[in-house]
């Protein structure tokens, strides 16, 4: 058995080392292109993305704004509605409904915001925002643990959701009023970009963090249980949630210790997203701070930018 599970380990580690080449030659290819990207715009008569324009601070700081925020909504929805699938049982359909108030909120709140950027600025709205992103993400990491009632859950979804709605408003206004009409589409296409991109990133940081501190959790438990336990069922205890409830199934005995120590160890990995995320959201709001114009100077810079 020792040898057969040697043989496998053997097998797998070239695949890891494939995998992990293929990763790099990506990487090398997108900052390429990225690079190439760059010269290519800084020099055409006509650029399809203006440098010179993106450098404005109404701009660019409200694109990395929306982009932290938007990323967190996302991101703490990926790893939320793992929470309450593993952990609290949640049916699929129970997962879904269960951020409707986070929907609700970013609707009552998005026509507020727009009120809000007139008499105080978008730099005041987007911080006001981030409170309660902040707030959400502060929620999720002290209140959500094992067997607890929808309201923490649904306090969570719902702070994060008032927050993304005060700062989704400024954001893309001050994308749109911070670029001459012929750049309205550029401005356009990063609002969508903060979207996609935050999205994107958020969740591949918080989904890696999530599965280390599973992983290392679990790692953890096996080693303090005593037990003997193959390299192949403890790599697959350690990989994820859903390899462990496999494992319980195969040996049923165990089953319900499995389980325990699977939510167990999710638990710790999930603290570790959610610290993330904190983090993330106070770095958007220092950006913000510091540099993002305030209220009646945002009001001389777009009124220079419309006066062109």
């Amino acid at each position: 058995m020792s040898q057969v599970e040697g043989e496998k380990d053997d097998e797998a580690s070239p695949e890891k080392h494939r995998r992990s080449r293929g990763i790099n030659v990506l990487a090398l290819i997108a900052v390429a292109a990225l690079a190439l990207f760059y010269v290519r715009q800084r020099h055409a008569k006509n650029p399809l993305y203006d440098l010179k324009v993106a450098a404005r601070p109404p701009f660019w700081v409200a694109a990395c704004a929306g982009i932290i925020v938007f990323g967190s909504l996302m991101g703490a929805m990926f790893i939320g509605q793992q929470f309450l699938q593993n952990v609290l049982g949640y049916s699929t359909l129970q997962a879904g409904l269960s951020i409707l108030p986070a929907a609700a909120a970013m609707v009552v709140v998005a026509p507020r915001s727009a009120k809000i950027v007139e008499s105080h600025g978008a730099r005041f709205t987007l911080l006001l925002g981030y409170v309660f992103v902040l707030l959400g993400f502060v929620t999720m990491l002290l209140l959500w643990k094992e067997n607890i009632g929808y309201w923490k859950v649904g306090l969570g979804y719902l702070f994060v959701g008032i927050g993304v709605g005060f700062a989704g408003t400024p954001a893309s206004h001050s994308l749109t009023g911070s670029v001459p009409v012929k750049r309205v589409g550029m401005a356009s296409g990063t609002a969508d970009l903060q979207r996609d991109l935050g999205g994107a990133i958020m969740q591949s940081i918080l989904g890696a963090l999530l599965t280390a501190g599973y992983a290392a959790a679990a790692s953890s438990l096996i080693a303090e249980s005593g037990k003997h336990i193959s390299t192949s069922v403890a790599n697959q205890l350690t990989k994820s949630f859903d390899g462990a409830e496999a494992i319980a199934k195969q040996y049923p005995q165990y089953a319900s210790q499995i389980t325990a120590a699977a939510k167990t160890s999710f638990l710790q990995g999930d603290q570790w997203a959610y610290a993330a995320g904190i983090i993330a959201v106070l770095l958007g709001a220092v950006l913000v701070y510091f540099f993002f114009p305030e209220h009646d100077r945002e009001r001389e810079l777009l009124a220079e930018y419309a006066a062109e």
